[in-house]
């Protein structure tokens, strides 16, 4: 979602500068503030017992995120860091939920963009449940190009193939072996160790 920078402003909001690696909150961490990108990319992730990253979500320019605790008084149930240098604005939550009392046309895009992100998780949910590395990283490229609108043509996937393993719950390894796969089957090429689909 994004809320017209100006507003936010104006009610109090806050141009923060992250550098790239910088936490903004932690899992378990208490919401206290709305949250949107003005410049960069912030990842949303778990990390297991075992050290291994599952990233959650990829919010650009633009974009909000980290609002769902916000309204059920929960804690975060993720981390989220900078991926580059980034800016973002703060807006203290108490501020945030005034805006949308008054601004009702924000409290529309914020259901539309719950309901997104719920059919995501559950579309996401159902890769990750199918055994198959190939349907569970087929799933993952598919959502980048709709997410980009670029269904239906062939482009340069932006990953490592550490990144397409964070994303789809698999060993770096079995990425790697199943990118290889797909590649003699020509559903993706390799060009300069660079992943075309």
């Amino acid at each position: 979602m994004q809320i017209d920078a100006d507003i936010l402003i104006t009610w109090g909001a806050v141009a923060k500068k992250i550098k790239k690696g910088d936490f903004i909150f932690h899992e378990g961490d208490h919401p206290r503030f709305y949250y949107q990108i003005m410049e960069g990319t912030v990842k949303m992730f778990n990390t297991n017992l075992d050290g291994k990253e599952f990233t959650q979500s990829e919010f650009k320019t633009g974009r909000s995120f980290g609002e769902p605790p916000m309204f059920i008084n929960e804690n975060y149930p993720s981390s989220a860091v900078a991926c580059q240098d980034t800016i973002i604005l703060k807006l203290s939550k108490e501020k945030f939920l005034e805006i949308l009392d008054e601004y009702p046309v924000y409290q529309k895009q914020m259901i539309i963009l719950f309901a997104k992100r719920i059919y995501s998780k559950a579309i996401t949910a159902r890769e990750i449940i199918n055994n198959t590395p190939e349907s569970r990283i087929m799933g993952f490229l598919n959502d980048f190009k709709k997410k980009n609108n670029r269904d239906g043509e062939k482009i340069e996937i932006p990953y490592t193939r550490q990144e397409i393993a964070n994303y789809t719950g698999l060993r770096v390894e079995t990425v790697i072996r199943t990118l290889t796969k797909m590649k003699t089957k020509k559903i993706v090429q390799i060009v300069e160790r660079k992943l075309i689909y």
